[in-house]
This record gives C-alpha cells, sequence and structure tokens, in this order.
C-alpha cells in the first residue's frame, strides 16, 4: 500500500510541477518587457513568488560604477508582486498594481543577479496586499523593501 501511495503522491507533484511549470510560461508570455530586462522565474508557494533578475549591462544606471537602475529593480518586485497575488489566486486573474511603495536601502552590488521575493499575505473581494524583498544574495541583507496592494480588474470578481 505503502509503494501506491509513494506512486500517487510522486505522480501528483509531478503534475503539480508541470501545471507550475505552464502557469508560469502564461505569465512571463503575457509581460513582454520581463524579457526585455532578463527577469525570469524563480520559484514560488501557496502565496509566494521569488522572480530573479541577473545582471546585464543594459540594466546599469552609472556605468562607472556599474549599479543597477532602480526602474529595473521596481519592475522586478511589480512584477514578482504581480506573480504572488495570481498564485495566491490559484489561477490567471487580471489586476493592476494599485500601489507599491519600494524603499530602496542599498545599491545592489554591480554583477550580482538580483532576486525579488514577494508574499501576498490578503485577499478581499477586490484587493490583494503585498510584502517582500530585493536582494543579492542575503535575504538579510536587502536592497529593498516593498509594499503594495493590487486590484482585481475583471468584471466578475
Amino acid at each position: 500500500m505503502s509503494e501506491l501511495t509513494d506512486a500517487a503522491d510522486a505522480e501528483k507533484a509531478a503534475e503539480d510541477r508541470a501545471r507550475m511549470q505552464r502557469f508560469v510560461n502564461k505569465f512571463m508570455a503575457a509581460v513582454p518587457h520581463l524579457q526585455a530586462l532578463g527577469i525570469c522565474y524563480g520559484s514560488s508557494g501557496t502565496d509566494w513568488a521569488e522572480l530573479y533578475m541577473p545582471y546585464a549591462p543594459q540594466l546599469v544606471a552609472y556605468p562607472d560604477t556599474g549599479v543597477i537602475a532602480s526602474g529595473a529593480i521596481f519592475t522586478l518586485m511589480d512584477s514578482a508582486a504581480g506573480f504572488s497575488v495570481l498564485v495566491k489566486r490559484g489561477k490567471l486573474e487580471p489586476h493592476a498594481t494599485l500601489d507599491l511603495r519600494c524603499d530602496y536601502l542599498r545599491p545592489a552590488e554591480p554583477g550580482k543577479t538580483v532576486i525579488g521575493r514577494v508574499e501576498c499575505y490578503k485577499i478581499t473581494r477586490r484587493v490583494a496586499f503585498v510584502r517582500g524583498i530585493a536582494h543579492d544574495g542575503d535575504p538579510e541583507h536587502p536592497i529593498a523593501h516593498v509594499a503594495g496592494t493590487f486590484m482585481f480588474t475583471s468584471a466578475d470578481v
């Protein structure tokens, strides 16, 4: 009996991974500027999402220092926040950023990938609430902190 249960659990886990990959692919295809900035899917849970943005010369704001433009980091965090709303909701559903505050704590280190991890911690009928951080390898030493709200835009909400 245990072998059957293990096989069924493994099959369900494989189906869940395939479903999530289809979900991610649809999300990434629906937001073309993610490809332009090199933003990629990292991982996700039931109420959080993690996207990452590899360091690239076209993201640099100040060539003398190699520091990534704050707008690119904001875009990473807005996208991670939006994706966290989708995974919490469990479906692709139109929504818009209502408010997103991004407090920059320090510049990202030149040459390092920036990781954005955002949690959707509450959803009401029309609004989702998010919070998260951006870091370049050490979550205990964040680059930025975000907090915001997203509004569902479909008529049937």
